[in-house]
């Protein structure tokens, strides 16, 4: 006999509610998020309706996406004119691990992620690893950040074994919370599930592109959200050292 499984949705589960969101894409116009500062602002209003208390702005940066840092801060900066509800808003960048990225980490231009400008939000292609990853990585740290690895459930290369090495070089992770309801495929809901019981990630993010992807819907195991609900993942910003 399998198992009973229950479900519970986000909202239901009170995991959002004063909730830090460390990535999303919506700086409007900027990559293949929000295209308007009118969809924007209402995702924003419903964030802050499940209790989404901080969030993270980190549009796409790699070679198909050269964004520059002053653009993408002008751009932030005209999306808080105009926005005036309360969940309070930061810029950093999603970095793909490309060569444009080797070049700017040479240069120090970066839009760091946390408020204390120590950690980078980075990112590989879903079905290959970049060459030279792990030295790639311990560049990063080399230049004074800590690697965050956005969504590593969702690549198709890395294994049990890849994420132990990555937590053994203190990169962190950051789990998509649509992963965890399958909404990317059962094997990349499968590895975040492992993930989450094993203790793995250290933060969490919406990875919000659009007006239609209501995260807080999706309906998750219990166990999961129950373990997710123990872990350090859910902590104060502050206690994260960001």
């Amino acid at each position: 006999m399998w198992p009973f499984k229950s479900y519970k949705t986000l909202a239901d589960s009170g995991l959002l509610r004063n909730s830090i969101d460390y990535h999303s894409h919506l700086l409007p116009g900027v990559d293949d998020g929000v295209r308007d500062v009118e969809d924007t602002l209402a995702i924003l209003d419903n964030f802050e309706k499940q209790g989404v208390k901080e969030l993270w702005l980190t549009p796409h940066i790699m070679e198909d996406i050269p964004n520059t840092t002053e653009g993408l801060k002008e751009h932030f900066a005209r999306l808080k004119s105009v926005y005036t509800g309360g969940i309070k808003l930061h810029l950093a960048a999603e970095y793909m691990l490309d060569t444009l990225f080797d070049d700017r980490l040479s240069a120090g231009d970066l839009l760091p992620l946390g408020e204390l400008g120590t950690h980078l939000l980075v990112e590989t292609s879903y079905f290959s690893s970049p060459m030279g990853l792990y030295d790639t990585l311990s560049a990063i740290k080399s230049k004074g950040y800590y690697p965050v690895l956005a969504h590593p459930e969702r690549y198709q290369y890395m294994s049990e074994k890849d994420y132990k090495r990555l937590k053994a070089m203190d990169v962190k992770l950051q789990l998509n919370w649509a992963s965890l309801a399958g909404r990317y495929g059962r094997p990349e809901q499968k590895k975040a599930e492992w993930l989450v019981k094993n203790n793995m990630y250290s933060v969490v993010g919406s990875d919000t592109h659009r007006l239609s992807m209501r995260h807080w819907e999706m309906k998750v195991d219990s166990s999961v959200l129950k373990k997710l609900a123990s872990s350090s993942v859910l902590i104060e910003s502050g206690d994260w050292n960001l």
